[in-house]
């Protein structure tokens, strides 16, 4: 697919989701300066949004900070701990609302996240709001259907600058 410089573009990322790929599939950690990057290609950036997970122990402070330091706005959300032990801790709807908010001042969104449940957000923004949609992510741990469907897919499988320790 062309990319012209012109483009708007909006950047959400499922840290996340990213986080656990790298770490199942090489354990290591994602270069999100790289991905941000390569996936904006020279057009123009409007909005870079990371979406994080806050634990009790706060470790991932420096983390977080760092990737505000990279450009990104970043959201943050408890996990949650349910009384059988149980955690959760997810950013698909604050992800998929923010797109449709976002849609109208970009040409093109960037999901960076794997996450088939994205599917129908998708379908909607190219349907619906003209936006194009394009996915970064590991292709091993992305839905086939997600990369079927998006106008563009940058796997960060094929080059190593996306990785980190």
């Amino acid at each position: 697919m062309v990319k012209h410089k012109e483009q708007r573009v909006g950047v959400l990322v499922d840290v996340s989701n990213m986080y656990h790929s790298a770490k199942n599939l090489y354990n290591k950690r994602v270069n999100f300066r790289e991905v941000l990057k390569d996936s904006v290609g020279g057009r123009k950036l409007i909005r870079a949004t990371a979406y994080v997970i806050k634990t009790e122990s706060e470790e991932e402070t420096p983390f977080f900070e760092a990737l505000s330091q990279q450009g990104f706005e970043v959201k943050m959300k408890d996990l949650q701990i349910f009384a059988g032990g149980a955690k959760k801790a997810d950013w698909d709807v604050g992800i998929s609302m923010d797109a449709i908010k976002l849609a109208s001042k970009v040409d093109v969104i960037i999901l960076v996240s794997g996450d088939g449940d994205y599917l129908p957000l998708m379908s909607y923004l190219q349907n619906t709001t003209g936006c194009l949609v394009e996915i970064a992510a590991f292709r091993q741990t992305t839905s086939s259907k997600l990369i079927e469907e998006a106008d563009d897919f940058l796997n960060l499988s094929e080059n190593k600058k996306y990785l980190l320790r």
